[in-house]
């Protein structure tokens, strides 16, 4: 005699789970540690913070460069001198502060790209390197500009090259809320790049089969 035919035991443990309704559960993913560490994120700050602020040497010597000259003009009167304006309504002083201003928001730009290019997910310590670099970097470029500039001492100057001759005044920034516009357009664009091209959280449940 045969042995009746029997279907083998059911196997639970290869059935794909069910969530009851008939639909496949979502699969359990499990993750390592969420970048590469605090200590890791804390020194690529510090690198992004000193790199950032060396860069403020160059804003200074182009901002030295193409920035425009204030012209002055030294007098004697009564055995004492004066050191006035030579065009008092010209608008050096106003071309001073813009060109700085454009060439931070481009050194900002320019930064913070770099940085995204070299560490794509970034990180709440690399954001804060990149804005204190840029402040610091926008103080550097200033005082780096003002050494290279003509002396502050206007009135050895008029001594020096004589009375009634123009000469070209320290370079100065009047307005001092352009050192904030490296950070800002920094932090700005940095924003805008990681929300176009920053990487994206991976789907726990993807889209669910019948």
């Amino acid at each position: 005699m045969t042995a009746p035919l029997t279907p083998p035991p059911h196997d639970q443990s290869q059935q794909p789970a069910s969530d009851g309704y008939g639909w496949p559960a979502p699969h359990i993913v499990t993750y390592g540690q969420d970048g590469p560490g605090m200590k890791t994120e804390l020194r690529e700050a510090a690198v992004v913070t000193v790199a950032v602020t060396v860069l403020g040497v160059l804003l200074g010597v182009l901002w030295w460069w193409l920035a425009p000259h204030v012209p002055r003009v030294g007098d004697e009167l009564d055995g004492s001198w004066v050191v006035y304006a030579k065009d008092p309504e010209g608008e050096q002083a106003i071309g001073v502060d813009g060109t700085f201003t454009l060439l931070a928001l481009a050194f900002g730009v320019v930064s913070a790209a770099a940085v995204f290019a070299w560490r794509r997910r970034g990180g709440v310590p690399l954001v804060v390197g990149l804005g204190l670099g840029g402040l610091l970097g926008a103080v550097v470029a200033w005082r780096v500009g003002m050494w290279l500039g003509p002396t502050s001492d206007l009135i050895a100057h008029a001594k020096e090259v004589g009375k009634g001759v123009t000469f070209s005044g320290p370079l100065k920034l009047g307005a001092k809320g352009a050192l904030l516009a490296w950070p800002l357009a920094a932090l700005l664009s940095h924003l805008g790049l990681t929300a176009l091209f920053g990487p994206r959280d991976p789907d726990l449940y993807g889209s669910p089969q019948p």
